[in-house]
């Protein structure tokens, strides 16, 4: 074993040493909070305290984890297997099946995931004939988790009349009912869920006297980490199960307090020395992590907040440069400013891909980030969450779109034919997918036809109203642009309204998706092209626009990408370069937070969290306007931008126009003068700022031949591109790519080719 209390600032050696008693550690942004809580326990267990009375509890696995692996090195023994390390929900568990039959369940009871969860409280919906559109599962779910880590139960849901006046005005007066019936129902197969983890051991403290004592002498010492994320039920136990000895050790930071979305509440940290005597308060202000000028505007934008404990970072780092703060005229533009950002830094400073990261506030906001590093052949991966494009909702409502130019495309046909639900079951999509197979005909074929191939009665007339729906949409884009054609599939389909009405944390999240979606199309329909007019802006252009984007690939856990990510996602990460992105009112700070302080000074703690992910280099951006339900809409910079110190901003970027091309050649003319002297990069530059090829004037007869007659080694005429030769062909039959070599300065080019429009010249 080694000497663990070396390589300690002061400040930590007083936390690591302190043995008997309440203490918080109040643990700034990358001051070593790791370093001083797992150096705690071990210091605890080298001065006589058994392993086996010590409980530390963390928010995740990979937390636990770690802290057992870090003890063991410092002990060098195996004494940390002994210790009750772990998450609330998986030490909890471990106890509860300990006592289980004091609450009536077996020992090995089965612990629903939240899928399982919503598949209960759904067939509970139907049994009471109830509509599941209304009382949705995700919706009911999330009230039921709600009331759980608030230490509700049915009877007092059902009973407390303002959760009452909340579910009337919702008109879901039933949500008690349903409640009470999921308890029951998971007590009877032997089973909880994530939150009954929680609720239940709450219970067992509570009615179990003998259990409580049980526990109270076990755990002579607790230790919790993030203590700022704890909920009402995690704050109500902890206070049980140390109100014997009152070692609690509390570590965490709550400036980083963000999730009361799901429950937390910063109070539990901000009273902590009102719950104990004589606590010991020991506050880690040394970052190891960033730049004095990131500090400075961190410590600067948190003390806005009334509601918080003091505290000051510094760091021993070098000054380092000033924040760019970038403002661009659209939410594209942005897009494009990042990316000629990340590939300036990559060339000037050497970074890799994987050193940055692109910091949002809604999921929604990442598609026009992805775009643009696609185009710039950028690697990205998007951390937490899935690639904008992929996104089920997005998935969807692209479906029907791809529907309505081709309905031969079984798979796309087969993903919406009951989305939203139309009475056309799983059972009729099987029926007729043999009908299909055995008569040689397409899926749509048989849909056109229902009642002659044997499929009648409900089922047979929810079929004859789907495709009579698609037929009338098909008739639009001929006399309507890609957006308003998407905007009329959306709502006739309820597919938005079916998004809109979840009211759900995830819910508001996919309907934010599929807003973005709708905004990216209208904007697609009113941006000129680099010649500076507006061409094809029918569906079909935009299908083939998007094409690429959408065929996204597996990405390499272990690949140089880009990070994507929500502040949220970012916390208790790092980068060198992080790009903070669209910094406007009511989008950071959220529509939803300008009416009450405790919201808005949460707002502002995420700020706080996305400026201290960052190690040497950070910017922060925003658009003049970005599209919002089909409409441009003129945006406010953020009020957080005007709490910044002005002496550590570079506003050298606020008043780019930033037009189209405009981002990309002025950067290659920036490197034009500052790599002169290096010919591989002054070549990239040349390539940057040249100007888009002359469009090519097609005849005024020209005519697209049909797309399924092409073959690699023909010649053929694009309206736009002029010539070009097939050099090669892949994808299936109904999904068909060209790469398509164009004279004239186009170019390769690879083109879908149901959507290109393309003339036959010459046979190959």
């Amino acid at each position: 074993m080694f000497n663990y209390l070396e390589g300690l600032n002061e400040p930590q050696r007083e936390a690591v040493l302190h043995h008997e008693g309440p203490i918080m550690i109040v643990a700034g942004a990358g001051s070593g909070k790791t370093k001083v809580l797992t150096t705690r326990i071990a210091h605890l267990m080298q001065n006589g305290v058994d392993a086996f009375n010590i409980l530390a509890l963390t928010f995740t696995n990979k937390a636990a984890a770690e802290m057992k692996e870090r003890i063991e090195k410092i002990l060098g023994n195996n004494e940390a297997h002994n210790l009750y390390v772990g998450t609330f929900h998986s030490v909890f568990a471990r106890m509860l099946r300990a006592e289980a039959n004091k609450l009536g369940y077996p020992n090995n009871f089965t612990i629903y995931d939240t899928d399982d969860a919503k598949g209960i409280i759904k067939s509970i919906v139907q049994d009471m004939n109830l509509d599941d559109k209304h009382y949705k599962p995700a919706f009911i779910y999330n009230r039921i988790s709600a009331a759980k880590n608030s230490l509700i139960d049915p009877a007092t849901y059902k009973q407390d009349s303002s959760i009452q006046r909340e579910d009337a005005h919702s008109k879901r007066e039933l949500i008690g009912d349903i409640y009470d019936a999921y308890q029951k129902r998971c007590f009877k197969n032997g089973a909880m869920d994530f939150d009954d983890l929680l609720f239940k051991m709450y219970i067992l403290l509570t009615n179990f006297p003998e259990v409580l004592a049980k526990y109270q002498h076990r755990f002579k010492f607790i230790l919790i980490d993030e203590y700022q994320d704890t909920n009402l039920a995690q704050y109500a136990i902890i206070k049980m199960l140390g109100a014997v000895h009152e070692n609690i050790c509390v570590v965490g930071d709550d400036a980083q307090s963000i999730y009361s979305f799901r429950g937390a509440t910063v109070q539990n940290i901000l009273q902590f020395q009102d719950d104990y005597e004589d606590v010991k308060v020991v506050k880690l202000e040394q970052n190891y992590r960033s730049t004095q000028s990131i500090l400075e505007v961190a410590n600067t934008i948190i003390s806005k907040n009334k509601n918080q404990i003091p505290k000051n970072l510094w760091t021993d780092n070098d000054q380092g440069e000033k924040i760019v703060l970038a403002r661009t005229m659209t939410d594209n533009d942005e897009g494009r400013f990042v990316a000629d950002a990340i590939t300036e830094q990559k060339l000037r400073n050497h970074y890799h891909n994987k050193d940055i990261a692109i910091l949002y506030r809604t999921n929604a906001q990442s598609r026009s980030f992805e775009e643009a590093l696609r185009r710039m052949n950028i690697t990205y991966k998007i951390y937490g969450g899935v690639s904008f494009y992929q996104r089920k909702e997005v998935k969807d409502l692209l479906a029907y779109l791809r529907l309505l130019v081709n309905t031969q495309d079984e798979e796309n046909l087969k993903r919406i034919i009951n989305y939203p639900v139309r009475g056309i079951g799983k059972t009729s999509v099987e029926k007729i997918m043999v009908i299909a197979n055995n008569s040689g005909k397409t899926f749509w074929e048989v849909l056109e036809q229902p009642e002659m191939h044997g499929i009648k009665g409900a089922g047979g007339a929810a079929i004859e109203r789907f495709v009579t729906m698609v037929k009338s949409f098909q008739t639009l884009p001929h006399k309507m642009n890609a957006y308003d054609v998407a905007f009329a599939v959306g709502k006739h389909t309820g597919l938005v309204q079916e998004l809109y009405n979840d009211k759900s944390v995830e819910g508001l999240a996919r309907y934010e998706n599929i807003q973005a979606l709708l905004n990216s199309i209208k904007e697609f329909t009113e941006t000129p092209d680099e010649e500076g007019e507006l061409q094809d802006k029918s569906l079909g252009s935009y299908l083939q626009q998007i094409t690429l984007l959408t065929d996204v690939g597996k990405e390499d856990e272990d690949a140089d990408a880009v990070k994507l990510m929500t502040i949220h996602a970012a916390k208790g990460l790092e980068f060198p370069c992080v790009f903070v992105v669209g910094l406007e009112e009511n989008l950071f700070p959220s529509s939803m937070s300008l009416y009450d302080r405790a919201d808005l000074e949460e707002e502002r703690r995420l700020f706080y969290v996305a400026i201290t992910r960052a190690k040497h280099k950070l910017w922060i951006t925003y658009a003049n306007s970005r599209y919002r339900f089909g409409q441009l809409v003129s945006n406010d910079p953020s009020r957080f931008i005007e709490e910044i110190p002005e002496a550590h901003l570079d506003r050298s970027f606020t008043g780019m126009a930033n037009q189209a091309r405009g981002s990309v050649n002025a950067f290659g003319n920036m490197l034009n003068q500052s790599f002169d002297k290096m010919p591989s990069l002054k070549k990239l530059a040349d390539k940057l700022s040249q100007t888009a090829p002359p469009a090519h004037n097609p005849a005024s007869d020209f005519k697209p031949d049909d797309a399924s007659l092409m073959t690699t080694g023909m010649t053929v005429e694009h309206q736009k591109f002029g010539f070009g030769k097939i050099t090669g062909i892949e994808g299936g039959a109904n999904n068909r790519i060209a790469t398509i070599d164009f004279s004239g300065g186009h170019g390769q080019k690879k083109i879908m080719l149901n959507f290109a429009k393309l003339r036959i010249v010459t046979e190959g």
